[in-house]
């Protein structure tokens, strides 16, 4: 745990086996433990040093697996997956996170900014000293927002403290980075769900993803591909069967039984059409709102939808038999990009899910209960996923938002991952802006002070009911060894500002609260700290939960209709999001470079991956430099030849173009979110993204 101050106790002796090992691995602070031959390979000791292992879950990750840390003499030297843990799996981003922990992007101690832009290194008592004086000046302010958060985190109680931080500072403003887990909960509210909604995939006998990389990126994706493992036994009839639709054969496309390619921004039309046929078909569970949902769906005939998403008849037809013929069937519905897809596409897939009368059962779709909030002030999960970051940039670029005290950033880099500009003017809007993170990225870069964070392997914190787990499940995040350099726990921090400032957040410290945590959901603590996940399978009543479509649902139908028949000549843009390239607030790392192709190495430019009929349409060749421009922008790219891309579309990787984290990010193609341009989707009012076109010209 951590004192006041900052100093961290951790644990080095939970072990879950020891032996002895005559090597341990021996490094300084400035040294790096990469698998390459880098200059920081660390030098053996010799010697009997003791293995131990904690057990823990990966804050590095997005999908939160359940991890186990091989510590060799007190000092982790690997990752491995925690069988034992129903969150148990390692992803090739949390495999690096003990490599990740010597990265030279790390940051090593708390940064200010000069007036000429630069920065230079200051103490902790001069950091705090300060933040503690911008928020109280911020706090007295009338005319401005006083604070406003920014969280990176995807399901930890830390967004309930900088949330009741917000709150009790007097502008309660708080946002996540845009995600499918806050379409997600916005499509959940829309349709009437209580709770929190889970996707039992694990207990399915038949997963229909639309959009949804459930192999790859999507939501519990360890836990996807742990259970779609256990369901194949070799020699023996797979117990479950995946159908994936999307615009690129990625890796859930070539390992599901059955591929829709589908053109990009058609995923609506495709579930619009998978509806209709199961209501004309006589599968259709009683619920409120049936008729008026039938009437949406009613023109969206086999033909209708084949016409429009570019798929071949006989797939739809295989994957509504498969759905019909299947016991317990599923649909989980996200965005190539894991992000700005909207909530039309996931309610109709919601629908589809009620239609089947898969709700709370095994295998379907779940009301999960939440969490009571531990922190004084703070919101629920529901609450706090309500937040449109996107919209209130725009706002605020508008003149329409008032301007901020204090911006406060934890764990995220929306400078490099939202689309468009305008998060520019929130920075330029607010009097300070301050970084808590553990790498010097493209938006600590823009903050006014950067305060190392410690790393998840450094710090108590914990994962709340992750995205997409079919179940109430609750993890605690354990320290295994000490912050390097002057990295201190950004909670603790915050606490400690909220302390000073005369706020009562009900909290003395991480640990009170991840323990207040624990006792609200009836967690045993013992427990949680020997590395035991909680898991409930009680769900919420369904009593509320209908076919909830209006007017303002036909409208968006329409609108993204209108335009799929207007592309004209333009290319739609299909999104590769790739776990192993990392996330915006980790970049690449530098032990998975080995995942980049030699193109993609070797300039400042994408790869543009299309198939042999489109590059004929284009009258272009394999190896040509072109020019992809977009109403938002351009980027430069090489043409390759790729036929798991649908026709007319162009496909992009995510995770290049960075301008921060150092030499194994610098010159490694470009940013993708240059083309981007968000709008606002008809209904929910939600910023969505997920219709790109670009035109495309010989460089």
């Amino acid at each position: 745990m951590l004192d006041r101050r900052g100093f961290l106790k951790f644990i080095g002796g939970a072990a879950v086996g020891t032996l002895a090992t005559p090597v341990v691995w021996k490094g300084l602070d400035d040294i790096s433990i990469w698998s390459q031959n880098w200059p920081w390979i660390p030098s053996l000791q010799y010697g009997n040093h003791e293995n131990t292992y904690v057990r823990t879950v990966s804050k590095l990750c997005p999908a939160a697996g359940a991890t186990k840390i091989r510590l060799v003499g007190g000092r982790p030297v690997r990752v491995l997956s925690d069988p034992e843990s129903p969150l148990g799996g390692v992803s090739a981003l949390a495999v690096t996170e003990v490599q990740m922990r010597y990265s030279p992007a790390r940051l090593k101690r708390p940064l200010l900014r000069n007036s000429d832009g630069g920065y230079r290194e200051i103490s902790w008592e001069e950091a705090e000293k300060l933040l503690l004086e911008k928020l109280a000046a911020a706090k007295k302010q009338t005319e401005h927002d006083s604070v406003v958060c920014i969280s990176g985190d995807e399901n930890g109680t830390m967004n309930e403290l900088l949330a009741g931080f917000a709150a009790q500072t007097g502008s309660g403003r708080f946002f996540a980075m845009p995600s499918d887990a806050q379409a997600t909960a916005q499509a959940w509210k829309l349709m009437g769900g209580r709770g929190r909604v889970g996707f039992d995939i694990p207990n399915s006998d038949y997963v229909f993803a639309v959009g949804a990389n459930v192999l790859e990126t999507w939501g519990s994706v360890v836990v996807n591909r742990h259970a779609w493992g256990q369901a194949r036994p070799a020699g023996a009839e797979p117990a479950m069967r995946l159908a994936y639709a999307g615009p690129v054969q990625n890796n859930t496309a070539a390992g599901a039984d059955l591929w829709l390619p589908i053109k990009p921004g058609t995923e609506l039309f495709l579930l619009l059409g998978v509806a209709r046929q199961l209501i004309k078909d006589g599968v259709a569970a009683p619920a409120g709102g049936l008729d008026d949902f039938a009437a949406l769906v009613a023109k969206w005939t086999p033909e209708k939808v084949c016409e429009i998403t570019g798929l071949m008849p006989e797939r739809f037809t295989a994957v509504v038999d498969g759905l019909k013929k299947a016991k317990k069937p599923l649909v989980v519905v996200g965005s190539d990009m894991d992000q700005g897809g909207g909530t039309g596409p996931v309610r109709i897939g919601m629908a589809i899910n009620m239609l089947l009368d898969r709700v709370n059962k095994e295998g379907g779709m779940r009301m999960i209960p939440l969490a009571p909030p531990a922190v004084n002030g703070a919101a629920s999960y529901d609450v706090l996923m309500q937040g449109d970051l996107v919209r209130y940039a725009a706002d605020m670029a508008q003149g329409n938002m008032p301007e901020v005290g204090v911006l406060m950033v934890y764990e995220a880099n929306p400078v490099y991952a939202l689309p468009g500009k305008d998060i520019e003017a929130v920075f330029k809007k607010s009097d300070f802006s301050v970084a808590f993170t553990c790498f010097f990225d493209e938006t600590a870069r823009r903050c006014d002070l950067v305060l190392p964070n410690a790393l998840g392997l450094e710090r108590y914190d914990d994962v709340a009911e992750p995205f997409s787990y079919g179940k109430f499940v609750y993890a605690l995040v354990r320290p295994v060894a000490e912050p390097l350099y002057q990295a201190r726990p950004a909670g603790d921090v915050v606490i400690d500002m909220a302390y000073k400032l005369g706020i009562n957040l009900g909290v003395s410290d991480v640990v009170t609260m991840l323990k207040a945590k624990a006792f609200n959901i009836g967690a045993d603590w013992g427990s949680l700290s020997d590395g035991n996940a909680y898991v409930s399978d009680i769900v919420v009543p369904n009593k509320t939960l209908a076919y909830r479509f209006s007017p303002d649902d036909l409208a968006l139908v329409e609108k993204a209709e209108a335009a799929a028949a207007s592309s004209g000549k333009e290319l739609a843009v299909a999104f590769v999001s790739k776990l192993g390239l990392g996330t915006p607030e980790t970049a690449i790392p530098p032990f998975n470079t080995k995942l980049i192709t030699d193109d993609e190495l070797d300039t400042n430019m994408l790869v543009a991956a299309v198939n042999g009929a489109t590059l004929k349409k284009l009258g272009l060749y394999e190896g040509n430099r072109i020019v992809l421009t977009s109403k938002a922008g351009k980027v430069m790219a090489k043409i390759r030849v790729f036929e798991g891309v649908t026709n007319d579309t162009v496909a992009l990787t995510m995770g290049f173009g960075h301008t921060a984290f150092g030499e194994f990010n610098d010159g490694k193609g470009m940013d993708v979110m240059a083309l981007v341009t968000p709008s606002s989707e008809p209904g929910s009012g939600l910023s969505v993204w997920n219709d790109t076109r670009v035109n495309v010209a010989q460089a």
